[in-house]
């Protein structure tokens, strides 16, 4: 016979919201992580002249699309 446990509805409210906020952060990590590939990908697929009339290095490439996707971190 199976056995159940029994928690107050507070308990198991506050469970469902602390997993809904978790599941809500990694899909919202994804996506921006996604953004951060793609701004990578489109900055890739310029031709070095393309990225010279920006003022950019293929080796920037990393850190642009990390400063345009995360924030300019010190």
């Amino acid at each position: 016979m199976p056995h159940t446990i029994h928690m107050p509805r507070s308990a198991v409210q506050t469970l469902g919201e602390d997993l809904s906020a978790a599941i809500y952060a990694a899909v919202q990590r994804m996506a921006t992580y996604r953004t951060y590939r793609r701004t990578i990908r489109e900055l890739q697929e310029l031709s070095a002249r393309d990225l010279s009339d920006l003022g950019l290095h293929r080796s920037e490439i990393k850190r642009v699309a990390r400063d345009a996707v995360y924030g300019h971190r010190s």
